[in-house]
Order: structure tokens, then C-alpha cells, then sequence
């Protein structure tokens, strides 16, 4: 028996679909799909899940200098002629950041090569306001906490019925 399903398509495109819609789960929690697709993007996203649980904790809080503009009351940076040039003016401030384990952040590029980028549209749809959601991070900061105390089984696929066009079983893969 084969270890995985051919879907009907070549290996990259096979491969462009099942991360395109890995990504789709993971950032809106649930996809309308075949079963055949869902039982591959299920195997992929479990295991994304559990490598998330697995390395959720594993960082240490850091506190660095950094350099930052200073801005005016418009948000706009406050400027300063020196020897004839308008030079930013910084100011030094004190971070807190997350510096990842060698072993989670392995897990985090492991991750990135599966993941799509994703960008939120806001809700007047400007393009210019569009922002780069991490999935990274929110599989680190949101969803492997809440599946922390368990064991597998952090999606659920459930029958709709089937496509009208080629009657296709439909099955709706959520998030538990």
C-alpha cells in the first residue's frame, strides 16, 4: 500500500496544493474539501501541531539594547541637522525577546518550509493596509497551548454530503 495519496497530480503540484491548504486550516481554523485531501492535510498538520506542543516552552527571555527612532506626536521621526545633513535621531531602549532553542528553532524552519506566507486583508480591503500574518508563531503562541494536555487528534474531519458537479465526497476539516 501506498504511504500517501496521488490526488490525481504531479508530485510538485500535489505538494503546492496540500501546503496551500495546510495553511488555509491552520490560519482560519476550518476548509471545505474532499475527503482524500483532507486525510493528507491532516496527517501534515498534525504533525506541525505536535512539533509545536513539543517545543512550546523551549526559549529563554532575553533583554537587549535597541536603537529606536524617536517620533514626534504625528508618528512621523524627529529629525536634526548635523554638519549640514538631516540625520533620525535614535534612542536606546531596552527589548525583551524570545530567543528560540537550537531544537525550536530547527522546529521553526521545519515549519516555514511547509507553511505559506499569509496576508489579512483588512476589512475596508485596501491593499496597502494588508499585514504578513507568522503562522509561525501563532502555532507557537495560540494553538499549541491549547492543545498541550493532549494526545494527537487536533483536527476533526466531518462528511457534508457530495459535490454536485462530480459528486465528489465533501468533508468540512476543522481544528478540535
Amino acid at each position: 500500500m501506498a504511504k500517501y495519496r496521488k490526488l490525481g497530480r504531479t508530485s510538485s503540484q500535489r505538494k503546492a496544493l496540500l501546503r496551500n491548504q495546510v495553511t488555509a486550516l491552520l490560519s482560519n481554523g476550518k476548509i471545505v474539501t474532499t475527503e482524500a485531501k483532507a486525510k493528507e492535510i491532516r496527517k501534515i498538520t498534525e504533525g506541525l501541531i505536535a512539533a509545536a506542543v513539543r517545543e512550546k516552552d523551549n526559549f529563554e527571555e532575553v533583554t537587549v539594547k535597541a536603537k529606536v527612532a524617536r517620533k514626534d506626536k504625528d508618528g512621523k521621526r524627529v529629525k536634526e541637522i548635523v554638519d549640514g545633513k538631516k540625520v533620525t535621531v535614535y534612542d536606546e531602549v531596552d527589548k525583551t525577546i524570545k530567543k528560540d532553542a537550537p531544537s525550536r528553532l530547527h522546529t521553526r524552519r521545519e515549519m516555514i518550509k511547509v507553511l505559506y506566507p499569509v496576508m489579512e486583508v483588512p476589512a475596508k480591503g485596501k491593499k496597502k493596509n494588508m499585514k504578513e500574518i507568522d503562522l509561525v508563531d501563532k502555532l507557537f503562541s495560540e494553538i499549541a497551548p491549547k492543545y498541550a494536555d493532549r494526545n494527537g487528534g487536533y483536527t476533526r474531519i466531518v462528511k457534508i454530503g457530495q459535490r454536485k458537479g462530480d459528486a465528489a465526497l465533501e468533508v468540512l476539516i476543522e481544528l478540535v
